[in-house]
Parts: structure tokens; sequence; C-alpha cells
């Protein structure tokens, strides 16, 4: 077992390059294979799902670049819990953190690893949740579980042993999915592209309508009904644009953060949303969009690559997930523990969690974000942690780039290296768009969206029974 030591200083070991494949590798997850079925489902039309994507992207862009400025103001380990310390106080940090840790990174891992398990049993069929290893009253354990498990154990591993290792890996596999989704992307366009289906797809863009799953057919929508029906398909799309914050919380480990995560931030943001416009792009080029809407078990990307490759092109793309889940997983664990090793070195987490290894990382505080995030694979309840994990991340999302308002006000003499792009029309543009999103989940989706902001709330009471007294 490692020697823990109190050390303050981590190592900066992290480039531009290291900090971008970052934001990329821990976007990059299963979403942009999986969700574009359902959201074709919420908006059932081409037009509709390319503006999905497209507003997702520009809000995400737009978040990030905004994110910049405080990256640059407070360049250390932390990320956003600490611009929310700073701009309001250590309740509303807290808040946030406790989310992060119950519900934001834990649930997110979580989600990532059951859709890993889930390829690999689309390889191996005894690795499924079909497959019942052990049963005690209701409660089942599954071998998909138990895949998922092992996978966030070996990460966590392998991230406390430095982050060195870890960079390496995250680099390589992110080099590597982002070569395979450009593959993918393009074999569509230029192998399978079919002019009727594409001009098909098109010729009724804009329609507004539904699927209705208790009468099996389509239904037509507008007003409310369209305004819930976005609201419901960009959880996929938020979701899977998500954990790019990331590249924020170990500041402390990258070389210049005032200059690198700034970029790291905006060309990561840029290049995933580019690849996934692109992707379903492609999609409504190769495939009707009923076959979008309603592919096996939602994996689009695996029925565009039986028309691009044939039987073995959807191997290939069940290998090509699961390199991507791992990786986004690899990118989530190595982040998430520096945010409760700030919140331990403020008094509001585990003492424990603010020791770092001989190897210059958090390991209590990874160990300890490992057993959680396990115990969440057990429930294996996808779509609900999306819900849960949406609703908290915009709702911090909106407080954070407040934030920029606050301390322009509060703090101006602060040195900003990087002042917040479009300021203060596009940040507050951000704050109006995600505010929509959040009420119109709450109203269409309280029942999963409604929990996660209970969860949140829940935190009020454990800050003050736990904060320092005096």
């Amino acid at each position: 077992m490692n020697k823990e030591i109190e050390d303050s200083s981590f190592k900066r070991e992290l480039g531009l390059l290291d900090g971008t494949m970052l934001v990329v590798g821990s976007m990059i997850g299963s979403g942009i294979f999986i969700v574009s079925a359902d959201i074709a489902r919420q908006v059932g039309s081409a037009g509709w799902l390319i503006l999905i994507w497209v507003l997702t992207g520009l809000v995400t862009v737009v978040a990030a670049v905004s994110y910049g400025e405080l990256s640059a103001m407070f360049p250390k380990a932390g990320g956003q819990y600490v611009y929310l310390k700073e701009a309001y106080n250590k309740l509303i940090a807290f808040l946030y953190g406790w989310s992060f840790f119950a519900v934001i990174q834990t649930g997110t891992i979580a989600a990532v690893g059951v859709a890993f398990s889930k390829f690999a049993a689309y390889l191996y069929e005894p690795l499924s949740d079909t497959n019942i290893l052990y049963s005690l009253g209701s409660f089942h354990l599954n071998a998909a579980q138990l895949v998922s498990i092992v996978t966030i154990v070996l990460l966590t591993y392998i991230n406390s042993r430095g982050v060195r290792d870890s960079k390496i890996l995250q680099t390589f596999l992110t080099i590597i999915k982002i070569f395979s989704l450009l593959g993918l992307i393009a074999g569509g366009f230029l192998i399978a592209a079919n002019t009727q289906v594409w001009n098909a797809n098109w010729a009724d863009a804009w329609n507004t309508r539904a699927f209705d799953a208790q009468n099996g057919s389509w239904v037509s929508i507008g007003g409310t009904a369209l305004l819930s029906g976005i609201a419901a398909a960009m959880v996929g799309s938020l979701f899977s644009s998500d954990a790019w914050v990331g590249v924020t919380f170990i500041a402390g480990e990258i070389k210049k953060p005032e200059r690198n995560v700034g970029l790291s931030l905006f060309f990561g943001t840029f290049i995933v949303s580019v690849i996934y416009i692109s992707a379903n792009l492609m999609y409504i080029s190769v495939m009707p969009l009923n076959e979008i809407a309603f592919a096996k078990s939602d994996r689009v990307a695996v029925a565009a690559a039986q028309y691009i490759f044939g039987d073995v092109g959807t191997v290939t793309i069940a290998v090509m997930i699961m390199i991507s889940t791992f990786a986004c997983n690899n990118g989530l664990i190595m982040a998430g523990a520096r945010v409760y090793y700030t919140m331990a070195k403020d008094g509001l987490f585990f003492k424990k969690a603010a020791l770092l290894n001989k190897s210059s990382v958090p390991g209590w505080a990874l160990w300890f974000q490992c057993i959680w995030a396990s115990f969440l694979c057990l429930t294996g309840k996808y779509g609900d942690l999306l819900d849960y994990v949406v609703i908290i991340v915009m709702i911090f999302y909106i407080l954070t780039i407040y934030g920029i308002f606050i301390l322009r006000r509060k703090r101006p003499d602060l040195v900003r290296p990087y002042r917040a792009f479009g300021y203060p029309v596009l940040p507050a543009l951000y704050m109006v768009v995600a505010a929509a999103i959040c009420v119109a989940l709450l109203i269409t989706k309280f029942s999963t969206c409604g929990w996660g902001v209970l969860i949140m709330l829940a935190g009020i009471p454990v800050y003050f029974f736990s904060k320092p007294k005096g």
C-alpha cells in the first residue's frame, strides 16, 4: 500500500494536448452511439434531430469558453468547486461537491461503466445482464454489473499509480476513438450514403411529431408539447456533451494552466461538437429516420455500421464503443478525485481525501469514489441516471457562469489572463437557454429530475452538520 503524505503540490505533467484529449475523451462515451434514437422518437424529424445536436454544441462551447475566464483566474485543483466558492460561498460550493460525489461524477462513471458492459455482452453473450450470478431476495448480481465494476476498479488502480500512466492511456485511447469515429463518419458518407434516403429524410424535415409508445404510432405535436419534446430530447445530447469541465479539476497538474485550461476547453468541446453533428448527418444520409428512431436497443451506430461495413461492421463498432467508454471513464475517474481533495482541504470532506500518495495523486479519494460508483453500477438504471445527472449539472453550470458576473463586480482587480468570449451577451444567453431547459425538464420529468434536485438540496443540512466549528 502506498504511503500517504500530506502534500499540497501536484506535479505539473500535462500539456495542452493532454488537456484537450482529457476533454474529448471524457465527453465521448457511449451517448453519440445510442441517444440519437431517443431524440428521433421525441422530435420526429431529421431537421429537429440535427438542430438538437447543433443547439447542444453551441450551448456547450459557449459554456466552455466562459469557464476559460474562471480557469485562468483560479488555475488550481478543484475547478468548478473553487469557482463557486470564490463567487458565492462555501455552502454553494459544498452543494456542488456533495452533488458531484453523490450523483454527477459517480453516476456518470456508473452509467458509462454499464454502457461498456452492454457492448461487451454484444461480443460475448455470457457478459450480459441476463446472466444472473448471485441472488439475495430482490437483489440480483448479473455479469454486466460485475464487468462494469471491474473496469472501474482497474481504471482507479491505474490512476492511483500517478498521473503519467493515466494521461498516456487517456491520450492513446482518445486518439483511437477520434479516428474510429471519423472513420465511421467518412465510411457512411463515402460508402453507404443514399441520395433517396437523404432526400426522403429532408422532405419533411421540420414536421413536428413524437412517437406515442402507448398507441405505437406517431402523433403531431406543437406548442408546449413540442417544447417538452425538445427538452426531453436534449437530456441525451447534453449528457453526451457533458464532462468537459473535468479538465478544470486537474488544473493543478497542467503546465501553464492560466493558458492551457481555457484552450483545452475550447478545442475539446469544439472538436466533439463537430464530430457529433457530423455523425448525425451521416446517420440520416444512410438510414431512414424510422430506422434511427427504432434501432435495436437504440444502437444507432451499430445499425449504421451494418449498412456501411456489413456484419463485420457491427463487431467493429462494438469494439470501438468499448474503447470509447473505457477512455471516457478513465478521464472521469482521474478528474473526479481532485474535487474531493480540494473539498477536504477546506474541511468539507473526509480528511483522508486531502492526502496525496507517493505518486502525488489523491489515492484515498480515488478509491472512495470507486466504491460509491461501483455501488451505483448495481442499480443498472442507465436512463434514470441520465436524468439525475443532467438537471443538477445544468443548475450548477448556470450558477458558475453567473459567477463570472459576480466576480467582475466583487473582485474587479483580479488578474484575468483570459476574458469570457462574448461577455456579457453569450454567457447571459447560455443562462437563459439552460434555465429554460431545466424548467422544461422539471415539468416533463419530475419523477427523476425532481429526485436529482432533492439529492442536491439534501446537502444543506449535511453542510451545517459537518462544517468545521468556529
